[in-house]
């Protein structure tokens, strides 16, 4: 079995592979971007029952609740890393 960092080159390596290839990037993430999107739309509208209006409203709202507590976590991480 290899190691965690060797493990981690050739993954490194094949994702720069991937995308360093001439093919329609944006297509090829398009179904990751749908999931996320329906995450966040799940989230908000549970039993589907709200007007599409009011849950895509809602959806970009937890959306951006959720990069907002990712950048608070980032900027709490960086201040314990400058403090040590």
């Amino acid at each position: 079995m290899s190691t965690p960092e060797a493990r981690s080159l050739q993954a490194r390596i094949a994702a720069h592979t991937r995308w360093g290839r001439p093919d329609d990037t944006v297509a090829a993430t398009a179904p990751a971007r749908r999931a996320a999107l329906d995450r966040f739309e799940k989230a908000a509208d549970p039993d589907g029952t709200l007007p599409p209006d009011v849950r895509a409203r809602k959806a970009a709202s937890l959306r951006t609740a959720f990069y907002l507590r990712l950048s608070a976590a980032g900027v709490k991480a960086r201040q314990r890393k400058a403090a040590s």
